[in-house]
């Protein structure tokens, strides 16, 4: 027999919210696969799965309209978006571990009362910026793209013949 979770138990199980399910329900993103005679929603393993690719593709800097374009599509597979995950993974390791040996260096440098250069302080400088910056650089790129696709669309509603002479 198949495990059926009501919205409160599958919120508990993930970490999110009641609200959150109500509201992916809402805008079509993950809409449970059955109801109890009460009405209560009852989501199944195949919807989890689901949810787990909204999550990861969430977590990859895609909108909410975007992850219900890729999954209704098929776009995108869930063994490509495990692979995906395992490549930010892989690339995230990196950056912790070039920190980390930034910040042994220094406290190598630190407990031998060694006098620390200007490169050592720079050099762990740019690991930590390079740690804190991704995030803020994946958000701006995403941003950006959504701005050029709203504009794109305000264009072509608008039907601006300037935007057609420009593009000739």
């Amino acid at each position: 027999m198949k495990k059926h979770w009501k919205v409160g138990d599958l919120a508990n199980l993930t970490g999110l919210t009641v609200r959150t399910l109500r509201f992916y329900d809402q805008i079509g993103l993950l809409s449970p696969s059955d109801q109890t005679e009460s009405g209560h929603r009852l989501y199944s393993e195949s919807n989890l799965s689901r949810l787990h690719q909204i999550l990861s593709l969430k977590e990859l800097g895609l909108s909410l309209e975007e992850i219900k374009l890729a999954l209704s599509g098929g776009q995108i597979s869930p063994l490509e978006i495990v692979n995906l995950q395992i490549n930010q993974i892989k690339e995230q390791i990196k950056r912790q571990q070039k920190l980390l040996e930034q910040l042994r260096h220094v406290s190598k440098l630190m407990q031998g009362q060694a006098e620390l250069t200007v490169e050592d302080f720079t050099s762990l400088l740019q690991a930590m910026k390079m740690e804190f910056e991704k995030p803020v650089i994946e958000r701006q790129t995403s941003w950006e793209r959504h701005l050029n696709l709203l504009g794109d669309f305000l264009i072509e509603e608008s039907g601006s013949p300037k935007h057609k002479e420009e593009n000739q």
